[in-house]
């Protein structure tokens, strides 16, 4: 049995998919007997100190405003105040190891721990935190700050990415090869696809364009239409430049005239915007906002869904996405690296060019639309596909990995 000093700055209920992964990564070591204490950031309504299946989480508080993002000045303050509680711990608890997910910010945390304490450290790469992985988010930043990020990856026993896209961007900026370890999810008993399958039948003729001023021109011949239900899709995320919901709904837009609903989970800096565009194109009926739920709730509404929505502009391994296989939807996705090793184009979903703009993604689900046995075929591919990510591999490789650090 270990003792695990995690540290993340974020943890659900804050942040996203990274914070989710940092979270379940630590209770299955629980799980199988490890002690883990876990330090994060902290809002003034949640507990600075808490039990959460099993894992002591430790919540810092620095002036955090959201519980879905944090600003470059939010994160500064967080290293400053987490960076003595975790020295404080460290000498206290007298960990085996920590494990840091995200190199930036939370990785100056890890480094500074290990410099006094000697302590080694793990670091699990995300994206965001790599440079090239958000370049219209985070290229700017890392100008100014790579040279400082130097010794936090040299520093540590051992690196891992989420995905091989995050690998290799983390072997170009640091000439260091982590190693792979994919975002893992417990597999479901699905209900029999029979039951949850696509059922519509429509043929379409369908010819769109956007106009120069952004309006919509479409065409479609519903002289053949037929459908016993709407195909069901969904998105799930932080409504950001990043994950490229407006382009979504442009491409939604060409298809209004088929039968589909949308479900979009999550709220951020572009909700307002992405609610002025539904209605601008007047597809209120058929998209509802739900706003951020708990993953229960998350789960439960994948399980009535058919096709997951990623038109992200950049990706490491989305957790959504990995949950979307065990849950059996097909996915509908840009075309960069972060996908590629959740999607098998016409397998288990369609990949689409983001530089070809809405119409080609309006393309790849129309034709989910439009062939429900193509579609249900790759609900089924997505189950089998679900086995790739596996949890328990996941947890494997890291217990591994982290006794290795300090035992050798």
């Amino acid at each position: 049995m270990s003792r695990i000093l995690s540290l993340c700055y974020e943890y659900p209920p804050l942040g996203g998919g990274g914070g989710r992964v940092a979270a379940q990564v630590a209770t299955a070591l629980v799980e199988r007997g490890h002690q883990v204490l876990f330090i994060t950031a902290g809002m003034s309504h949640l507990p600075l100190k808490t039990t959460i299946d099993g894992v002591e989480v430790i919540r810092v508080r620095a002036r955090r405003s959201r519980e879905d993002t944090c600003t470059i000045f939010e994160m500064i303050l967080w290293i400053l105040a987490a960076t003595p509680v975790a020295l404080k711990e460290a000498w206290r608890w007298r960990p085996d190891v920590i494990h840091v997910h995200f190199a930036v910010p939370t990785g100056m945390v890890a480094w500074v721990v290990h410099q006094f304490t000697r302590i080694p450290y793990v670091l699990t790469v995300h994206l965001g935190d790599v440079p090239g992985g958000v370049p219209q988010q985070t290229d700017r930043i890392f100008k100014l700050i790579k040279p400082f990020t130097i010794p936090i990856w040299r520093g540590a026993a051992g690196v891992t990415a989420v995905s091989s896209f995050v690998a290799e961007l983390a072997k170009r900026a640091y000439g260091i090869q982590p190693r792979v370890i994919l975002n893992g999810v417990k597999l479901f008993k699905n209900s029999p696809f029979s039951n949850n399958a696509s059922t519509s039948t429509q043929s379409h003729a369908i010819k769109s364009e956007l106009l120069t001023d952004g309006a919509v021109s479409i065409s479609i011949d519903n002289s053949k239409c037929h459908q016993a239900r709407p195909t069901r899709l969904l998105m799930v995320g932080r409504l950001s430049i990043q994950k490229n919901p407006l382009f979504a709904i442009q491409s939604l837009a060409l298809l209004r005239d088929l039968s589909w609903t949308l479900k979009l989970i999550g709220e951020g800096p572009l909700f307002a915007s992405v609610k002025e565009e539904v209605i601008r194109y007047g597809l209120e009926e058929k998209t509802a906002f739900l706003g951020w739920l708990e993953a229960a709730e998350v789960e439960q509404t994948m399980k009535q869904s058919d096709v997951l929505l990623i038109p992200s502009l950049s990706e490491g391994l989305p957790m959504v996405g990995v949950e979307a296989l065990a849950e059996g939807l097909a996915i509908v996705g840009s075309r960069i690296g972060g996908l590629q090793d959740i999607i098998e184009e016409d397998q288990n979903g369609c990949f689409f060019d983001l530089e070809k703009g809405p119409p080609a993604m309006a393309k790849a689900i129309q034709s989910l639309i439009e062939n429900p046995k193509d579609l249900d075929n790759m609900k089924k591919a997505s189950l089998q596909k679900a086995k790739d990510f596996e949890w328990s591999r996941s947890i494997d490789a890291y217990e591994q990995l982290l006794e290795s650090c300090y035992k050798s």
